[in-house]
């Protein structure tokens, strides 16, 4: 059985002993959860741009100004880096879809907040959605079953959701909601496009597309 790969600690969880001299290890702990956010963003853009394998550690450092020694401070090699940027991502989607659906309310109500959920993260997080969507196979073992088993989870969230909206569809609603995805996903290789208006366009379309009658 394939277990999660081990979680880095959080900036949050950093010097939370309440012992003397937490508040020291908390801002170093801090410290370096932000820095190590800082590093994954320059590796999402480097690798969406240029892909993983042209990418070495040494020039993602340099987009925050850390040399490339030292970018083993945060990453054991540029494939952990790898890693953990689109187990960070595949985790933020299982919750954010847990928590749009927590939030209740009519199928309608819910199947729309996921749609908003996850053009909110293709909107502000593009370079991610073309690094996850490109490179899953550059992924360590381990890492790549993790993904795949939270991509199944966020899709079956998804089928449940559209199936309670619109039972009728239960027979096809995997495919649907696969097909919105790749529709979605697709959005960040598109031509640049104002971002006021791209959301509601992205919107109406997966609704149509969730909904269409065959």
């Amino acid at each position: 059985m394939v277990t999660a790969p081990q979680s880095h600690p959080s900036a949050s969880d950093a010097g939370s002993t309440g012992a003397p001299g937490a508040l020291p290890a908390t801002r170093r702990g801090a410290a370096k959860a932000a820095r190590r956010a800082e590093l994954l963003t320059a590796a999402a853009k480097l690798m969406a741009q240029r892909g993983f394998a042209a990418v070495r550690l040494e020039d993602i450092g340099a987009v925050v100004g850390i040399s490339g020694p030292a970018m083993y401070r945060y990453f054991d090699s540029k494939s952990d880096l790898l890693d953990q940027l689109l187990i960070d991502v595949s985790e933020r989607l299982v919750a954010g879809g847990e928590e749009a659906i927590a939030a209740g309310g009519r199928g309608e109500q819910v199947l729309r907040r996921l749609i908003d959920f996850h053009i909110d993260v293709i909107v502000s997080k593009p370079d991610l959605i073309t690094v996850q969507d490109r490179e899953l196979l550059s992924l360590s073992d381990d890492a790549r079953h993790w993904v795949r088993s939270l991509q199944r989870r966020y899709v079956e969230r998804w089928v449940d959701v559209l199936v309670a909206h619109d039972p009728q569809v239960r027979s096809e609603a995997r495919v649907r909601v696969h097909a919105v995805f790749g529709l979605l996903n697709s959005s960040p290789r598109l031509p640049d496009y104002p971002a006021q208006d791209l959301r509601p366009l992205l919107a109406a379309m997966a609704w149509v597309a969730l909904n269409a009658t065959v």
